[in-house]
């Protein structure tokens, strides 16, 4: 066996070492971390809650239509609808217009475990296909409302009008609402019933303008820091030397609205729902 063929096979097992051991590093260094309840988890069946994502699957600059695909974070729904199903909690699965689902598409070493349980359930990718539309759903049915991330929630989550009207509704009867990185967006425009922004004065996050623009994505029409800010939230948020890695989750004081950082706090913030749920019984 020769020196060079001797350093070639080092190499190529010293290579594939590391593509086997990346996820683990990457979740060592906060992507999607571990997380343990420090409470046996309830049995909610007789409860329901409601999980909304966008319809947006283009990645496109201001005026222009074309561009990359983007959509839903998976993990940003798949980590929230498993931890709320642990609770035997029943589920649906929303968007603005309902139908398609868009996931943005990701390597294989930045997915969760959970999005690949997901994506193995023929059942579970089908509520992404065939979503419900959120103007046929009553949102005071649910007891939890949960609005999911991803690129593609910058393009229409705030916008909806639709959305602001039943996310106030929903605050003003038992619903605890939740949202995670470009989910917060569609709190924004919520009223309350003097027509002042729901969230104003409110301890909230998502996910921040230093973590998008680490990831040169700064061109979506809304970023969740600058419209929390500007709709009165007192944004608070995590930051590492790469934003990627970093997770808060925020509760308001009111135990209304429990917000996740960005795609790392989705255990976190479901565990601060199901808490408040469980006290609130």
């Amino acid at each position: 066996m020769s020196m060079t063929f001797k350093i070639t096979l080092t190499l190529l097992i010293l290579i594939i070492i590391s593509i086997i051991a990346l996820p683990h590093i990457l979740t060592t260094a906060g992507l999607h971390p571990k997380f343990t309840y420090d409470f046996d988890v309830p049995n909610f069946e007789n409860k329901k809650a409601l999980i909304i994502a966008t319809n947006h699957g283009t990645l496109n600059k201001p005026g222009e239509t074309n561009g990359k695909p983007t959509g839903l974070f998976l993990s940003e729904l798949s980590i929230p609808y498993f931890d709320l199903l642990k609770t035997n909690m029943s589920i649906d699965i929303a968007s603005i217009n309902g139908g398609f689902i868009p996931i943005e598409p990701v390597p294989w070493f930045i997915k969760a475990p959970e999005d690949k349980k997901f994506e193995k359930d023929k059942k579970l990718m089908n509520k992404l296909k065939n979503s419900l539309s959120i103007n046929d759903l009553d949102f005071t049915d649910y007891d939890v409302v949960f609005l999911s991330g991803g690129w593609g929630a910058a393009y229409d989550l705030g916008f909806s009008e639709l959305l602001a009207t039943k996310i106030s509704e929903a605050y003003y009867d038992k619903t605890i609402i939740g949202a995670i990185c470009h989910g917060v967006l569609g709190l924004i425009n919520a009223k309350d019933k003097d027509g002042n922004l729901l969230i104003s004065g409110r301890k909230m996050t998502g996910v921040t303008d230093k973590q998008l623009n680490q990831l040169g994505i700064s061109f979506t029409p809304q970023h969740p820091e600058e419209e929390l800010k500007k709709a009165g939230a007192i944004f608070m948020a995590q930051t590492k030397r790469i934003d990627i890695f970093a997770s808060m989750t925020v509760v308001d004081d009111e135990k209304k609205f429990v917000t996740g950082q960005n795609q790392n706090s989705g255990h976190e913030t479901i565990y601060e729902i199901i808490k408040i749920l469980s006290n609130n019984d």
